[in-house]
Protein backbone atom coordinates (compact mmCIF):
# COMPACT_ATOMS: atom_id res chain seq x y z
CA UNK A 1 0.00 0.00 0.00
CA UNK A 2 1.95 2.60 -1.17
CA UNK A 3 1.10 6.32 -0.92
CA UNK A 4 2.66 9.19 -2.33
CA UNK A 5 3.79 11.73 -0.04
CA UNK A 6 3.07 14.90 -2.48
CA UNK A 7 -1.01 15.13 -2.84
CA UNK A 8 -1.76 12.41 -0.94
CA UNK A 9 -5.18 14.02 -0.26
CA UNK A 10 -5.72 17.48 -1.89
CA UNK A 11 -6.31 15.56 -5.32
CA UNK A 12 -9.52 14.22 -3.71
CA UNK A 13 -12.28 16.88 -4.43
CA UNK A 14 -11.36 16.01 -8.13
CA UNK A 15 -11.82 12.50 -7.90
CA UNK A 16 -14.57 11.91 -5.60
CA UNK A 17 -18.04 11.11 -7.32
CA UNK A 18 -19.07 7.68 -7.39
CA UNK A 19 -18.35 5.77 -4.97
CA UNK A 20 -16.49 8.32 -3.39
CA UNK A 21 -18.14 10.30 -0.86
CA UNK A 22 -17.04 13.84 1.35
CA UNK A 23 -18.71 13.81 4.17
CA UNK A 24 -17.84 17.81 4.50
CA UNK A 25 -20.48 18.34 1.31
CA UNK A 26 -23.20 16.20 3.27
CA UNK A 27 -22.63 18.03 6.50
CA UNK A 28 -23.03 21.80 4.81
CA UNK A 29 -19.42 22.84 5.84
CA UNK A 30 -19.55 25.33 3.07
CA UNK A 31 -22.66 27.22 4.18
CA UNK A 32 -20.60 27.92 7.27
CA UNK A 33 -23.11 26.75 10.00
CA UNK A 34 -22.19 27.76 13.49
CA UNK A 35 -19.01 27.02 14.68
CA UNK A 36 -17.37 26.48 11.11
CA UNK A 37 -15.26 29.20 9.50
CA UNK A 38 -12.60 29.14 7.15
CA UNK A 39 -9.29 29.92 7.03
CA UNK A 40 -5.71 28.57 5.58
CA UNK A 41 -5.39 25.27 4.78
CA UNK A 42 -2.43 22.37 5.09
CA UNK A 43 0.04 25.01 2.18
CA UNK A 44 0.22 28.16 1.61
CA UNK A 45 0.83 28.19 -2.20
CA UNK A 46 1.46 25.32 -4.76
CA UNK A 47 1.97 25.77 -8.41
CA UNK A 48 -1.19 25.04 -9.55
CA UNK A 49 -2.66 27.95 -7.80
CA UNK A 50 -1.74 31.19 -6.70
CA UNK A 51 -3.39 31.58 -3.73
CA UNK A 52 -3.07 29.47 -0.17
CA UNK A 53 -5.06 26.40 0.16
CA UNK A 54 -8.48 26.49 2.10
CA UNK A 55 -9.39 24.89 4.93
CA UNK A 56 -11.94 25.08 7.53
CA UNK A 57 -12.11 25.69 11.33
CA UNK A 58 -13.93 23.83 13.90
CA UNK A 59 -15.12 25.28 17.33
CA UNK A 60 -16.88 23.30 19.84
CA UNK A 61 -20.58 25.67 18.81
CA UNK A 62 -20.53 23.18 15.71
CA UNK A 63 -23.17 20.17 15.79
CA UNK A 64 -23.55 18.81 12.49
CA UNK A 65 -24.94 15.86 11.37
CA UNK A 66 -26.43 14.13 8.32
CA UNK A 67 -28.60 11.20 7.37
CA UNK A 68 -26.16 8.01 5.88
CA UNK A 69 -28.45 7.93 3.81
CA UNK A 70 -27.88 10.72 1.79
CA UNK A 71 -23.97 9.40 1.18
CA UNK A 72 -25.99 6.22 0.35
CA UNK A 73 -29.06 7.14 -1.27
CA UNK A 74 -28.96 3.61 -3.48
CA UNK A 75 -26.13 1.47 -2.39
CA UNK A 76 -25.21 -0.25 0.65
CA UNK A 77 -21.82 0.76 2.65
CA UNK A 78 -18.91 -0.48 1.33
CA UNK A 79 -17.57 -3.32 2.93
CA UNK A 80 -14.08 -2.59 2.11
CA UNK A 81 -13.11 1.29 2.10
CA UNK A 82 -10.67 4.38 2.77
CA UNK A 83 -11.57 7.43 4.92
CA UNK A 84 -9.17 9.82 4.37
CA UNK A 85 -8.55 13.38 5.36
CA UNK A 86 -6.03 16.39 6.52
CA UNK A 87 -6.52 17.71 9.85
CA UNK A 88 -5.02 19.65 12.80
CA UNK A 89 -6.35 18.88 15.73
CA UNK A 90 -6.90 20.82 18.78
CA UNK A 91 -3.36 19.99 21.27
CA UNK A 92 -4.62 17.13 24.19
CA UNK A 93 -7.66 16.88 22.84
CA UNK A 94 -9.46 13.01 22.80
CA UNK A 95 -12.34 13.32 20.30
CA UNK A 96 -14.34 11.49 17.00
CA UNK A 97 -13.69 13.53 14.42
CA UNK A 98 -16.71 11.36 12.11
CA UNK A 99 -18.92 8.88 14.03
CA UNK A 100 -21.66 6.31 11.93
CA UNK A 101 -24.68 5.61 13.80
CA UNK A 102 -27.22 2.98 12.62
CA UNK A 103 -31.07 3.07 12.72
CA UNK A 104 -30.78 2.02 16.65
CA UNK A 105 -28.46 4.82 17.13
CA UNK A 106 -25.48 2.30 17.96
CA UNK A 107 -22.19 3.61 16.86
CA UNK A 108 -21.01 1.30 14.02
CA UNK A 109 -17.87 3.48 12.38
CA UNK A 110 -15.76 6.35 14.28
CA UNK A 111 -12.54 8.00 13.58
CA UNK A 112 -10.86 9.57 16.73
CA UNK A 113 -8.77 12.14 16.70
CA UNK A 114 -6.40 12.23 20.12
CA UNK A 115 -3.23 9.96 21.46
CA UNK A 116 -3.03 5.96 20.77
CA UNK A 117 -6.38 6.63 18.67
CA UNK A 118 -9.16 3.77 18.53
CA UNK A 119 -11.07 3.25 15.27
CA UNK A 120 -14.13 2.04 16.18
CA UNK A 121 -16.05 -0.31 13.67
CA UNK A 122 -18.96 -2.11 14.73
CA UNK A 123 -21.21 -4.20 11.67
CA UNK A 124 -24.23 -5.79 12.40
CA UNK A 125 -23.49 -8.74 14.30
CA UNK A 126 -22.06 -6.85 17.25
CA UNK A 127 -18.54 -7.62 15.84
CA UNK A 128 -15.84 -6.78 17.36
CA UNK A 129 -16.73 -5.96 20.51
CA UNK A 130 -15.24 -3.00 22.24
CA UNK A 131 -12.35 -4.39 23.80
CA UNK A 132 -11.56 -5.30 20.21
CA UNK A 133 -11.07 -2.61 18.41
CA UNK A 134 -8.13 -1.55 17.14
CA UNK A 135 -5.87 0.26 18.96
CA UNK A 136 -2.91 2.62 17.27
CA UNK A 137 -0.51 2.81 20.04
CA UNK A 138 2.43 4.85 19.07
CA UNK A 139 0.47 7.79 16.83
CA UNK A 140 -0.85 11.35 18.67
CA UNK A 141 -3.48 12.90 16.03
CA UNK A 142 -3.99 15.73 18.50
CA UNK A 143 -0.32 17.38 18.91
CA UNK A 144 -1.39 20.70 17.37
CA UNK A 145 0.33 20.10 13.97
CA UNK A 146 -0.82 18.95 10.57
CA UNK A 147 -1.66 15.58 9.31
CA UNK A 148 -2.19 13.63 6.56
CA UNK A 149 -4.45 10.60 7.64
CA UNK A 150 -5.22 7.76 5.77
CA UNK A 151 -6.99 4.57 7.20
CA UNK A 152 -8.19 1.55 5.33
CA UNK A 153 -10.59 -1.66 6.25
CA UNK A 154 -9.94 -4.35 3.70
CA UNK A 155 -11.29 -8.02 4.83
CA UNK A 156 -10.29 -7.99 8.18
CA UNK A 157 -7.47 -5.70 8.26
CA UNK A 158 -7.66 -1.52 9.36
CA UNK A 159 -4.33 -0.11 7.90
CA UNK A 160 -3.62 3.85 9.19
CA UNK A 161 -1.16 5.59 7.34
CA UNK A 162 0.24 8.55 8.26
CA UNK A 163 2.03 11.33 6.80
CA UNK A 164 2.88 8.83 3.80
CA UNK A 165 5.41 7.36 6.15
CA UNK A 166 3.98 5.59 9.24
CA UNK A 167 2.12 2.67 8.47
CA UNK A 168 0.38 0.12 11.01
CA UNK A 169 -2.05 -2.46 10.42
CA UNK A 170 -4.22 -4.47 13.49
CA UNK A 171 -6.30 -6.98 13.11
CA UNK A 172 -10.15 -6.29 12.25
CA UNK A 173 -12.24 -9.10 14.16
CA UNK A 174 -15.17 -8.59 11.76
CA UNK A 175 -18.14 -11.04 10.53
CA UNK A 176 -16.89 -12.17 6.81
CA UNK A 177 -19.51 -10.19 5.14
CA UNK A 178 -20.29 -7.21 7.68
CA UNK A 179 -23.05 -4.77 7.25
CA UNK A 180 -22.69 -1.20 7.72
CA UNK A 181 -26.55 0.11 8.21
CA UNK A 182 -27.42 3.17 6.25
CA UNK A 183 -30.56 4.20 8.07
CA UNK A 184 -28.65 6.09 10.40
CA UNK A 185 -26.80 9.31 10.92
CA UNK A 186 -23.24 10.73 10.13
CA UNK A 187 -22.00 13.23 12.81
CA UNK A 188 -19.31 14.95 13.06
CA UNK A 189 -16.76 16.11 16.45
CA UNK A 190 -18.25 14.24 18.55
CA UNK A 191 -20.44 11.08 19.54
CA UNK A 192 -23.94 11.07 20.90
CA UNK A 193 -23.91 12.01 24.63
CA UNK A 194 -20.04 12.61 24.51
CA UNK A 195 -19.10 15.16 26.11
CA UNK A 196 -15.60 15.52 24.88
CA UNK A 197 -16.22 17.08 21.09
CA UNK A 198 -13.60 18.30 17.83
CA UNK A 199 -13.00 21.76 18.83
CA UNK A 200 -10.50 24.52 17.59
CA UNK A 201 -9.13 22.20 15.25
CA UNK A 202 -8.50 22.85 11.42
CA UNK A 203 -9.68 20.78 8.38
CA UNK A 204 -9.31 20.64 5.19
CA UNK A 205 -12.23 20.15 2.46
CA UNK A 206 -11.21 16.77 1.32
CA UNK A 207 -12.57 14.85 4.38
CA UNK A 208 -13.93 11.53 2.06
CA UNK A 209 -14.69 8.36 1.81
CA UNK A 210 -13.80 5.82 -0.86
CA UNK A 211 -14.70 2.36 -1.77
CA UNK A 212 -11.41 1.74 -2.87
CA UNK A 213 -8.07 1.63 -0.98
CA UNK A 214 -5.55 4.08 -0.60
CA UNK A 215 -3.00 2.87 -2.84
CA UNK A 216 -5.44 2.25 -5.93
CA UNK A 217 -6.36 6.38 -5.00
CA UNK A 218 -3.20 7.34 -4.89
CA UNK A 219 -2.03 5.46 -8.15
CA UNK A 220 -4.66 7.14 -10.24
CA UNK A 221 -3.32 10.68 -9.21
CA UNK A 222 0.34 9.39 -9.35
CA UNK A 223 0.58 11.66 -12.93
CA UNK A 224 -0.45 14.65 -10.60
CA UNK A 225 1.45 13.47 -7.94
CA UNK A 226 4.72 13.94 -9.90
CA UNK A 227 4.01 17.29 -11.79
CA UNK A 228 3.27 19.14 -8.32
CA UNK A 229 4.71 19.25 -4.74
CA UNK A 230 2.84 20.47 -1.82
CA UNK A 231 4.67 21.80 1.44
CA UNK A 232 5.66 19.95 4.10
CA UNK A 233 3.62 19.49 7.01
CA UNK A 234 3.58 22.63 8.74
CA UNK A 235 3.11 22.72 12.34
Amino acid sequence: MKLSCRRLLWVLPWVCGVGRFVFLTALYFHNLPDGISRTTGFCTSRRSSKEADVAYRVTKDAQLSAPTKQLYPASPFPEDFSILTTVKAKKGGQSFLISIYNEQGIQQIGVEMGRSPVFLYEDHTGKPGPEDYPLFRGINLADGKWHRVAISVQKKNVTLILDCKKKITKFLDRSDHPIIDVNGIIVFGTRILDEEVFERGQLLPALCCHSESCSNITNKQSRDARTERCCQNPS
